[in-house]
């Protein structure tokens, strides 16, 4: 059996099988049959009611999993969000940081985190008032900064954050509180003793055994 043969049935077994395989996208990842949805049971796959109303057990999952502990998440794989273990986050900084080093001072990515950094943790809209991309149009334009700064992993999910309703439900898809990793779970956790040729190497050489039938290209695609 391999990876895209694994069937996802609730929380704790997608848990485990983000801890077995290190790297696992929420949605479509260019790899067929490898990611979370794809992955889960026809049960937990998203439906909508005849009264408008929704269920996705797996979009609720996402965050029990964050809170967990012992997984990251947030816009890691081509710009589109997925899970990291903590085993295999050190070696994903380590890469990405080198290929996106930290912004300078005074650019717009840098007073994003410096922000990020003096709040501890903020959901998106109101990261993006404190930083003054308040105008007509600014949000497409402040959204991708706030993802290359992910991608270069240098902002998670901390949690997700819901409305409630007049009888204090939750409802909605929820907003991301974003935050940075050093401060989620310490300086030491982005810290990795390789080179980061050796993390990237290290990364698609394992990737290869838990995903036989991709190309090379596929695997470094979803890597870099």
């Amino acid at each position: 059996m391999t990876v895209t043969d694994k069937r996802i049935g609730s929380c704790s077994e997608l848990v485990d099988c983000i801890q077995q395989i290190g790297f696992l996208p929420l949605l479509e990842s260019g790899i067929y049959g490898f990611s979370a949805e794809a992955m889960v049971e026809d049960d937990c796959r998203y439906v909508v009611f005849p009264d408008g109303g929704w269920d996705w057990p797996l979009w609720k999952w996402k965050g029990q999993v964050v809170a967990e502990g012992n997984t990251v998440y947030g816009k890691f794989f081509a710009s589109k969000v997925g899970f990291v273990s903590r085993e295999w986050w050190p070696d994903l900084c380590n890469y990405r940081r080198s290929v996106h080093p930290a912004p300078e001072e005074g650019t717009i990515e840098d007073a994003i985190l410096e922000t990020l950094r003096e709040h501890g943790s903020m959901i998106t809209r109101e990261l993006r008032a404190a930083c003054g991309f308040t105008g007509p149009k600014m949000r497409s334009r402040f959204d991708s900064y706030v993802t290359r700064l992910q991608m270069a992993c240098r902002i998670v999910t901390e949690d997700f954050v819901y409305p409630v309703d007049r009888h204090n439900r939750e409802y909605g898809w929820g907003w991301a509180l974003l935050t940075t990793p050093e401060q989620l779970y310490g300086r030491d956790f982005c810290q990795c003793e390789r080179s980061p040729e050796d993390s990237f190497e290290r990364m698609v050489g394992h990737m290869r055994k838990m995903l036989p039938d991709a190309d090379e290209r596929q695997l470094k695609k979803m890597l870099k």
